[in-house]
């Protein structure tokens, strides 16, 4: 049979009697609240599809699947010829109306990725389309999930539609007007493993809130080894954090990635069905630890030194409390008051073991008339450490500049903890670094500030990568700490992997 397409001029120059009208009538019931409970027509042969006026070029599914003319959420397709969203497909609906006047006539629905041709009403089943479904909605496997952290299968370099390489879940995050303060955060909890791989693996289909539907549709976009573009939006993603967190987190004003991150972890823990109770979530089973707060009030006595630091007395009752932790803060040290003309251009820096110090039971910190001692009581897998480099006064917001000295491996918290009977392995390495770039000074610019995240490639101790919004770029080891950090992500090192025992070794 000869090569046609229903309506076209070519058609009716070559004598072939028209029978959409008649296809149409097939369809006719179809309207944008029935349609997806009805059986659509199969198309008898794949010229009438239009499958060659698809242009991929054209598709992007990161952004709010919303119809352009309604603005309606409910029943979305997606044109595959020029990318618009609309609602419905049956003879009323946006969709169809505008099969007709625009002659584009490949739908997509965002839902269940059926394609349809419109307004014939044909559902479409073409191996050709595959690609656009996973685009759209990437589904992993469990084999291929683990190898994401295997040391033995490195990831491999993909390439998107214009043969741009790009290395799964190192690519860039759009910057869509001051949302860099959350993109850095994403990427940090998206290279977790037990998080990432629990995202990938959801079907997320269900009962599940849309906050969590879409940061586990951002992570499989992000880990996809087919993409289009070698990058992707968090658009959908943070417009639901907008919603959720009552505009406290939007895209139009730059905020503290610690607070963001704070906020997300403890609603995704809600929004799981997280409570209480240890391990009642993946970030709850990943994240928390518990640590130990000792107290007691301060008593300045006649006979005591007045510039002597405060310490605990023994004599007297201290309050003991025990309370979980996502993430733990630690305190840098001030910067000198006064310097002379060599020193204004010496950075201070001071080592990650000084700092740490707050967690050995034993260094005491005053404040409000309260002297506190902590000591950790057990350490989650991956251990969040919140560096806390901005502070208020009366007059302005300062930040301090100390650059901090760290391990990238082997980084022993054993010092800082009561370790129980069988507790696991004490020792740490470093994953993810968050770093914030502004203008020099101690007097904080969020006008002008600049958040960056180091990400270690997957499966390696040696490949590092620094991420600024859409910039990628694979990093020297020496260049990590160079910057101004606010968060770090460990991960627990298993002593018992033979890979690791002979690196130490």
């Amino acid at each position: 049979m000869a090569s046609r397409k229903v309506g076209s001029d070519q058609e009716h120059g070559s004598g072939v009697v028209d029978d959409r009208p008649a296809k149409r009538a097939r369809v006719e019931a179809l309207d944008s609240e029935e349609e997806d409970n009805s059986a659509p027509q199969v198309a008898p042969q794949a010229s009438d599809l239009y499958l060659d006026t698809i242009n991929r070029a054209k598709l992007d599914f990161d952004f709010e699947k919303v119809c352009s003319v309604s603005l309606s959420n409910i029943n979305i397709y997606g044109c595959l010829v020029c990318g618009k969203y609309f609602q419905g497909r049956g003879r009323s609906s946006y969709a169809y109306a505008h099969s007709i006047h625009e002659d584009h006539h490949v739908f997509i629905n965002l839902e269940s990725t059926k394609v349809y041709v419109l307004p014939d009403g044909y559902l479409v089943n073409d191996p050709s389309l595959e690609d656009i479904a996973y685009v759209l909605s990437p589904k992993f496997t469990k084999a291929y999930v683990q190898q994401l952290s295997s040391k033995s299968t490195p990831l491999k370099t993909s390439y998107d539609l214009t043969q741009n390489s790009y290395l799964p879940g190192f690519i860039g995050l759009n910057n869509i007007k001051k949302n860099d303060h959350m993109n850095v955060i994403i990427h940090a909890l998206l290279h977790v493993p037990p998080l990432r791989d629990y995202l990938l693996l959801g079907s997320f289909k269900g009962k599940e809130t849309e906050l969590v539907k879409r940061f586990a549709a951002l992570a499989k976009k992000l880990w996809n080894p087919r993409l289009f573009k070698s990058q992707v939006s968090p658009h959908e993603f943070l417009q639901e954090v907008g919603r959720e967190s009552a505009r406290n987190f939007t895209l139009e004003k730059q905020g503290d990635p610690a607070e963001f991150l704070g906020w997300l972890l403890n609603t995704l823990h809600r929004h799981m069905g997280g409570t209480r109770k240890k391990n009642s979530s993946i970030i709850f089973s990943t994240f928390q630890g518990h640590l130990r707060q000792e107290q007691q009030q301060i008593v300045v006595r006649p006979d005591t030194d007045t510039d002597a630091k405060p310490q605990f007395d023994i004599d007297r009752e201290v309050k003991t409390t025990a309370t979980p932790f996502l993430f733990l803060a630690v305190d840098l040290p001030p910067p000198p008051l006064f310097q002379d003309a060599v020193e204004k251009n010496i950075i201070p820096q001071v080592s990650i073991y000084s700092i740490l110090a707050k967690f050995d039971g034993v260094t005491a910190q005053g404040n409000a008339g309260i002297l506190k001692r902590y000591k950790c009581q057990q350490l989650p897998p991956y251990i969040i450490l919140n560096f806390k480099r901005f502070t208020k006064n009366i007059f302005v917001e300062e930040k301090n500049p100390t650059i901090v000295n760290f391990p990238l491996r082997g980084l022993d918290f054993r010092e800082y903890l009561d370790a129980p009977p069988n507790h696991p392995p004490t020792a740490y390495d470093l994953i993810a670094n968050v770093t914030h770039e502004s203008t020099a000074g101690t007097t904080r610019d969020k006008e002008n500030t600049v958040y960056k995240v180091h990400l270690r490639a997957s499966g390696t101790d040696d490949d590092w990568y620094q991420i600024q919004d859409l910039i990628v770029e694979k990093t020297r080891k020496e260049m990590i700490f160079l910057g101004e950090t606010v968060l770090q992500v460990w991960e627990r090192r298993d002593v018992t992997s033979k890979e690791e025992m002979d690196v130490d070794r």
